[in-house]
C-alpha cells in the first residue's frame, strides 16, 4: 500500500501559513501589542500546523541565544479549559528567562495579558528518552518537587483562542517563579495536595493535585512521551511546570499573588507596579 503523501502546492501553502503565524505572533511579543488570532492561518485544532509555529519561533529565539529550561504542561485543568474553551492538554517551551525566581518583582512591563495559576514543578534527575515512559518510571526521574505560580500571558488580543492559537503561542507562556521549599516524592504525594492562591489577599482559586490530569505525575508522563514522539525528549536538570491545579487569575501591575501548596509551602510572585 503507497501511502500518501501531501501536494506539494498544499505543502507550500501550510508552510507559508506557519511562516505567517509565527511572524504574527514575533511581531506581537517585540511590540508589545496583541494581534489577532492565528486560527485564520493554521487552522483551530491541526495539530501538527500548531506545534510547527511553536517550533519555528522556538527556534529563532535559540538563534540570538536563548537557552531551555524545560517545558511546561498547559490546559491540565478542568477549570483552567473551561476559562479557555479548549478540551485537551498542550505544551511549551520554558526558556531561561522566563524565570524571574530570583527577581524582586515579576516585570510587569514584559508581560501584555498576564494570568498566574499554581502549579507543582518538577525538576528531573534523569533523563526521560528511553522506556515505557510510564507513570513509576517518570517518578523515578523527579529529583524534587517544588510550588510554582506560572504566569500564563498571550500575545492574541483578548485571550481570544483556540487550540491552535495557543499552542502555536507557545502554549501562552510568560514567565514563572518557583519556591524555595524542595521535597522528593518519597516525602510529597502530588496527587494529593491542596492548593490555595491569593490576590492581594483575597482567595482567588483553589484546587488538588488531582485537578492535573488526575495526578501531576500523569500529567508529567503524558510530557514525557509526547516530547519523545517530537524528537526532543525531556533530559535531566530540566524544569517540568506540570499544570494548573485551579483556575487562573488575571494578574495586572502591583498584583501580588501567594499559593500554598501542601507540604510544598508557599510561593510568592509581586508584579511591579510600572514597566520594568
Amino acid at each position: 500500500m503507497t501511502q500518501a503523501t501531501t501536494p506539494p502546492d498544499v505543502a507550500r501553502t501550510r508552510r507559508a501559513a506557519v511562516a505567517e503565524a509565527a511572524e504574527r505572533l514575533e511581531v506581537a511579543a517585540r511590540t508589545g501589542v496583541p494581534c489577532r488570532p492565528v486560527r485564520d492561518l493554521i487552522g483551530t485544532d491541526d495539530v501538527e500546523q500548531a506545534y510547527a509555529v511553536q517550533q519555528r519561533l522556538t527556534a529563532r529565539r535559540l538563534a540570538v541565544g536563548a537557552r531551555v529550561v524545560g517545558r511546561k504542561i498547559g490546559l491540565t485543568s478542568p477549570a483552567v479549559q473551561a476559562q479557555l474553551g479548549v478540551d485537551r492538554p498542550d505544551f511549551g517551551v520554558l526558556f531561561a528567562d522566563m524565570d524571574v525566581t530570583g527577581l524582586a518583582e515579576v516585570p510587569s512591563g514584559r508581560l501584555l495579558q498576564p494570568r498566574t495559576e499554581a502549579e507543582i514543578a518538577f525538576v528531573l534527575g534523569s533523563d526521560l528518552d528511553e522506556g515505557p515512559l510510564d507513570a513509576d518510571q517518570v517518578r523515578g526521574a523527579v529529583e524534587y518537587a517544588v510550588a510554582a505560580l506560572e504566569i500564563v500571558d498571550s500575545r492574541i488580543a483578548g485571550w481570544d483562542i483556540t487550540f491552535g492559537d495557543t499552542v502555536a503561542d507557545n502554549a501562552s507562556s510568560g514567565l514563572f517563579v518557583l519556591g524555595e521549599t524542595r521535597s522528593t516524592l518519597a516525602e510529597f504525594e502530588p496527587v494529593a495536595a491542596a492548593m490555595r492562591m491569593t490576590l492581594d489577599g483575597e482567595v482567588v482559586s483553589e484546587g488538588t493535585g488531582a485537578a492535573c490530569l488526575g495526578d501531576p505525575l500523569a500529567a508529567l508522563a503524558w510530557l514525557a512521551r509526547t516530547a519523545r514522539e517530537v524528537g526532543d525528549p525531556l533530559r535531566a536538570g530540566q524544569v517540568v511546570l506540570s499544570g494548573a491545579l485551579g483556575p487562573m487569575a488575571p494578574t495586572p501591575p502591583g498584583s501580588v499573588v501567594v499559593a500554598e501548596i501542601g507540604a510544598l509551602g508557599t510561593v510568592t510572585a509581586t508584579f511591579s507596579r510600572r514597566d520594568a
